[in-house]
């Protein structure tokens, strides 16, 4: 058998912690599983349990009842521990980022693993993946906080990068750009003054200060102002339904680091 491709993560997880992902994949790309002759997804390095690869199956058949889940973790034992929660449309392999699935799949989620790798092994990590994509397939790989407040990803196609989604719980935000502890492997580096991300956040806190008035309304009406001013200088790929969960969409090519 061929080695996995990858490396261990510490395997941290919790019930919920992938919710707004995992909302937001029903939304966005269920026209796209709904075409798929076979809707399949992947959940990558699901982790020391597998709470997260369960409840995206879930979520998956919200968006189309034919949705199947495989949990993919190059730790055998994790494997292992998931037999018993085997059941129709979801099951458990060993193996990486070679994505050992036939035949190429119409998701890959992969949340949190890449945060331990070097900056420069994303863009090879994302083209493996990418390759395993079906051609209306997605990528969406990003990070979040223990308990899912505060989650950033990346959604990529066959073709490449497209989008960087924003997502938290308001009622726990105190401005914007506290997101940035978030930010996947591909950004996290480049939140400094010269790069897009940077300039994005910094425009972001000023229309969230800008939008204080309407805190007095709910923090989600507060967000939906601030994301309308922003939108004036950024691509925003999304709108007010998208909005009022919490989350925006913008176009990556946008907020791309500049050596990329």
């Amino acid at each position: 058998m061929t080695r996995p491709v990858g490396t261990a993560t510490r395997g941290t997880t919790n019930p919920n912690r992938l919710r707004r992902m995992d909302r937001w994949i029903a939304a966005v790309h269920g026209p796209a599983l709904r075409r798929s002759e076979r809707p399949l997804a992947v959940d990558l390095g699901y982790g020391a349990a597998p709470w997260t690869t369960l409840e995206l199956l879930r979520r998956l058949r919200t968006a189309d009842p034919r949705c199947e889940v495989i949990g993919i973790e190059i730790d055998p034992a994790r494997v292992t521990a998931a037999e018993p929660y085997v059941r129709e449309g979801l099951s458990f392999r060993h193996g990486g980022f070679e994505i050992p699935v036939q035949p190429a799949v119409s998701l890959i989620r992969a949340a949190n693993v890449l945060r331990q790798y070097d900056e420069g092994a994303v863009d090879s990590v994302w083209a493996r993946l990418r390759s395993r994509l079906a051609p209306e397939g997605l990528l969406v790989e990003g990070t979040c906080d223990e308990i899912g407040r505060r989650h950033v990803w990346v959604a990529l196609g066959p073709e490449g990068p497209r989008t960087v989604t924003f997502a938290a719980r308001l009622g726990s935000l105190d401005r914007p750009s506290d997101l940035a502890e978030r930010l996947p492997k591909a950004l996290i580096h480049r939140n400094v003054p010269g790069e897009p991300v940077h300039a994005f956040l910094r425009d972001f806190d000023r229309a969230w200060a800008s939008a204080a008035p309407y805190a007095a309304l709910s923090a989600r009406q507060r967000w939906i102002r601030a994301v309308r001013d922003l939108g004036a200088d950024w691509p925003l790929r999304d709108d007010h339904r998208r909005w009022r969960q919490g989350e925006v969409t913008v176009e990556w090519s946008a907020l791309a680091p500049r050596s990329i």
